[in-house]
């Protein structure tokens, strides 16, 4: 989820959009809309900055802990991934500094929506690891110069909640602002009284440079939501506006899209293999064993499957057990910690299994970037985080673009297929 605290490397090569990406309708029982990705970490060279990544990663496990600390206060239960998170590492991190965090490190997979009456469009980062909508309101600040602002006193059906939001991160950083209800709309999909938020205080990281769309749109469930309200799509399955209540990922160099209302079934063979979400929030699944090398490495774990992450998060022992099997792989602290390295030619299978079926990880989606350039050495897409307990993973792109992934709001699961 997020635009700051979405965490984590690129394993795709970077993709901006400079202008709105317009939806196309393909099929009566969903939208397709196409999304562009925006790399903060990856250099025009092709290789990546580690350390940058290095504080993706700890923000990324940030955004996590946010999320059960609002899960907590909506459902007045702990989250039972809560114990997985090692609160005296993520409190050295925001205290001491020893990681600096920034919030312009985003994993960004994002295109068009609009709001309000008469509708005006916006550019959004769509993140599964969240489940709030905000844009920048016209009274933001510098910051936000080169955003599309959102005048709320121009749209004839906004009201205002007469309540102020503040999305705090791990770091520090943090997104304010007011909320209100206006109409939502996205490929032609309308929703009425959704609640969003105004941004009055956009932190420096979200400059138009740094963070290209204009603001996010979270797709986790509500009791992870900050406002305590119905996500957007959860809006439109409310409303009856979608006639499957689920949405579809695709990830790749080109072709991305974001497919509303069902699964886009030009860009998957086979059947889905579903996992159930264990509890409602994150999409919080099961997956069943990690394999390197055709050997079993990880057994069954939670697992939340997350879209501003990019790389596969486990716990340190894990990880390292991952990297022993991978000829020529090597911890790397220097580029941060839980920080591995792999040969650039990296040609060894892995795999995850989810529901009995097993997904390779392309030999090609690990290395994600050379240290430098022309170096054979680059940086691993498995990686650990101390704060990890071995309670839960985060599976972010380096799993994600080898699969066709559906997430199901309906029947509370996500599914895997083989991409077309």
């Amino acid at each position: 989820m997020y635009f700051s605290t979405a965490v984590v490397l690129a394993a795709l090569p970077f993709l901006a959009a400079a202008a709105p990406l317009e939806a196309t309708p393909t099929a009566k029982s969903g939208t397709a809309i196409p999304i562009a990705r925006r790399n903060p970490v990856r250099r025009h060279d092709g290789t990546v900055d580690a350390h940058a990544l290095a504080r993706r990663r700890a923000h990324s496990v940030a955004k996590i802990d946010k999320g059960f600390n609002a899960f907590q206060r909506n459902t007045g239960s702990v989250h039972p991934l809560a114990k997985g998170l090692r609160k005296d590492v993520l409190a050295k991190r925001a205290g001491t500094g020893s990681v600096p965090l920034t919030d312009d490190e985003a994993q960004l997979w994002y295109g068009t929506i609009s709001i309000g009456t008469p509708l005006k469009q916006f550019t959004v980062d769509f993140d599964t690891g969240s489940s709030d909508l905000f844009v920048p309101a016209s009274t933001c600040g510098s910051t936000c110069s080169g955003h599309t602002k959102w005048t709320v006193s121009s749209s004839s059906t906004s009201k205002d909640l007469k309540k102020t939001f503040t999305l705090r991160y791990g770091d520090g950083s943090s997104v304010s602002g007011e909320q209100y209800t206006d109409i939502f709309s996205i490929a032609g999909l309308t929703a009425t009284k959704q609640t969003l938020g105004a941004a009055k205080t956009y932190s420096q990281g979200f400059e138009s440079s740094e963070f290209p769309p204009d603001g996010l749109m979270g797709m986790g469930f509500e009791s992870i939501s900050d406002y305590n309200a119905n996500p957007p799509f959860q809006s439109l399955i409310a409303q009856g506006k979608v006639s499957d209540p689920s949405f579809s990922f695709k990830f790749a160099d080109s072709g991305s899209e974001l497919y509303l209302g069902g699964a886009n079934s030009k860009l998957y063979t086979g059947s889905f293999a579903y996992v159930p979400v264990t509890t409602e929030g994150y999409w919080q699944t099961t997956f069943d064993a990690i394999s390197v090398g055709g050997r079993k490495v990880v057994s069954s774990s939670a697992a939340i499957i997350d879209t501003g992450t990019t790389q596969i998060i486990g716990d340190s022992t894990s990880i390292a057990a991952i990297h022993a099997k991978i000829p020529g792989a090597k911890s790397a602290p220097q580029y941060g910690d839980g920080t591995y390295t792999v040969p650039c030619s990296f040609s060894t299978a892995s795999s995850v299994t989810f529901g009995g079926v097993t997904f390779a990880v392309a030999p090609s989606t690990v290395p994600v970037g050379a240290v430098s350039s022309g170096s054979s050495t680059c940086i691993s897409g498995f990686a650990a985080d101390d704060s990890l307990d071995g309670e839960f993973w985060i599976i972010g792109d380096v799993f994600l673009q080898n699969v066709y992934t559906n997430f199901d709001v309906g029947n509370s699961q996500v599914g895997f297929a083989t991409l077309a």
